[in-house]
């Protein structure tokens, strides 16, 4: 059963931004546990992108991805988001949500998250 639902993604220019929303269905977010954002390029591993934690005020980012990027979350709406301004063509990947349920493991292994969407495809071309 899908429990995370991703959104957003398309085909844009070098410079563009994109908004990619992640979504459960049929539950909440566990109280206490962080979100993050991972993607993976045809050919390479998943790698981790940004994470956030239950109040939001608590956030890392991958250093390719800081300054351009922003992950936010609305709790009441069971939605979080990843802002993606200056769009690189080295961004082109398939986007997942993971949701890591207490306790949390280490926030940058993949293996640490819990629960995973099915990916949305975001490229950029130049």
């Amino acid at each position: 059963q899908v429990q995370l639902v991703e959104s957003g993604g398309g085909l844009v220019q070098a410079g563009d931004s994109l908004r990619l929303s992640c979504a459960t269905s049929g539950r909440t977010f566990s109280t206490g546990g962080a979100m993050g954002w991972f993607r993976q390029a045809p050919g390479k591993e998943r790698e981790f992108v940004a994470v956030i934690n239950w109040t939001g005020v608590n956030k890392f980012y991958a250093d390719s991805v800081k300054g351009r990027f922003t992950i936010s979350r609305d709790n009441a709406k069971n939605t979080v988001y990843l802002q993606m301004n200056s769009l690189k063509p080295e961004d082109t990947a398939v986007y997942y949500c993971a949701e890591d349920r207490p306790p949390l493991g280490t926030y940058r292994r993949a293996a640490a998250y819990d629960y995973w969407g099915q990916g949305t495809q975001v490229t950029v071309s130049s």
